[in-house]
């Protein structure tokens, strides 16, 4: 969810047992720090862009937060060093790029600590719709903010861009996570890959068969009468470990050696992105809304919820129908009664009634199990996120 104070954070209790679900592991990130600057190669899509490059390199205006030093450097200058086959490859990224404002400028990097830091602590010195792209990262952010070790093999990137509507922030998580599987079915479509069915799981994650594969991040300031929005990105494209792939799907369905390319996807998702916003500036995430329900996982979704009101249990059955029009979930109960469900702060869970009254779930309260109409799933809430099971799993959360 899109942080733009405290009580839209999510509370995901301890778990006794934890099934792997992210695209990268845990570390404690003290262990990969270093005391040589980053490197970032400033690069620009036109000359435009390249002047800027030239101006950030001159002025030595980048930097990380905490005192951070960054080594600027300019694209021409990535020949200079070996860095592998595998390392990001600009100039295929610029041959993809159709865009005319998201992703003209890009920072790559081979190691970050985190493309989020780079773009949002450096927000004001950069062109709208800067990107930043690292082949690893050791102090990527996540949510509740979780530290993530990001291997190669996954696709890491931030972007910026500057809303001036608090009220359409906190839904521009939906058009970039739509964004996203567009991406990946363009990028089939355009060299004759079989589909790969990317899924939505509210609010923020990826899924490819079940498995979490891909998230976002979007963080937001106020400044001038405008919000400053950084989006960051993470997909497993070529990392099956801990859970799945692109790369391993595709290999799974394709009787011919295919791969995804992280620049291909990186291109893809600004040239969908770009159009999908406009759309949605000018005309509202109404118009998305029926790719977004075709795209996410919980249209008609029986879910129980179980409250602990003192020494009382109550469980009460809604169906998912879709999202408010502030961009939680809209919930029907067998009672009719239609409801908002949405966190409140890091220990409660909101449901929220057509009269605007508030009731507020206990931290001892969660999702118990969800009933799919094709199948009944378990559905949870822990550390991770919301799992999908073939069955409800034997184990839940630590009170």
């Amino acid at each position: 969810m899109l942080v733009q104070s405290s009580r839209f954070r999510f509370l995901f209790p301890p778990i006794q047992k934890r099934i792997p679900s992210s695209l990268s592991f845990s570390v404690a990130s003290s262990a990969m720090d270093s005391a040589s600057p980053s490197m970032l190669f400033l690069c620009g899509k036109s000359s435009t862009e390249s002047e800027i490059a030239k101006s950030l390199k001159i002025n030595d205006t980048l930097n990380l937060p905490n005192g951070g030093k960054v080594s600027a450097l300019l694209q021409s200058e990535i020949n200079t060093f070996r860095f592998g086959e595998d390392a990001f490859n600009v100039d295929l990224f610029w041959n993809s790029l159709s865009t005319k404002r998201f992703g003209r400028f890009l920072i790559w990097s081979p190691l970050l600590p985190s493309t989020h830091d780079i773009v949002s602590h450096n927000f004001c010195e950069l062109p709208v719709g800067t990107v930043c792209v690292a082949d690893t990262q050791f102090k990527g952010r996540g949510r509740s903010k979780n530290a993530w070790e990001s291997p190669r093999g996954c696709l890491m990137f931030s972007f910026t861009l500057q809303m001036e509507d608090g009220k359409t922030v906190p839904l521009v998580q939906y058009v970039v996570s739509l964004a996203v599987t567009e991406a990946i079915k363009d990028v089939c479509d355009r060299n004759g890959f079989p589909f790969i069915d990317v899924r939505i799981k509210w609010p923020n994650d990826l899924y490819l068969n079940g498995l979490k594969v891909g998230g976002i991040l979007c963080t937001s300031t106020y400044k001038s009468k405008k919000f400053n929005v950084s989006s960051g990105i993470g997909f497993n494209v070529g990392n099956e470990k801990p859970t799945t792939c692109l790369n391993t799907v595709l290999k799974e369905l394709s009787t011919t050696p295919n791969e995804f390319r992280r620049e291909d996807i990186t291109a893809a998702f600004f040239n969908k992105f770009e159009m999908l916003y406009d759309i949605f500036i000018n005309q509202g995430f109404q118009t998305l809304e029926e790719l977004y329900y075709r795209t996410w996982l919980h249209s008609g979704q029986r879910v129980i919820v179980q409250e602990k009101n003192e020494d009382r249990v109550v469980e009460n059955v809604v169906t998912i129908q879709g999202l408010t029009s502030s961009g939680y979930l809209l919930a029907i109960g067998d009672d009719n009664q239609m409801c908002e469900l949405h966190p409140d702060g890091n220990r409660n869970l909101q449901k929220k009634s057509n009269r605007l009254t508030i009731q507020k779930i206990s931290g001892k309260a969660w999702i118990l199990e969800a009933l799919m109409p094709s199948s009944k799933t378990g559905f949870f809430e822990n550390t991770r996120g919301y799992q999908l099971y073939d069955r409800v799993p034997e184990f839940w959360p630590a009170l």
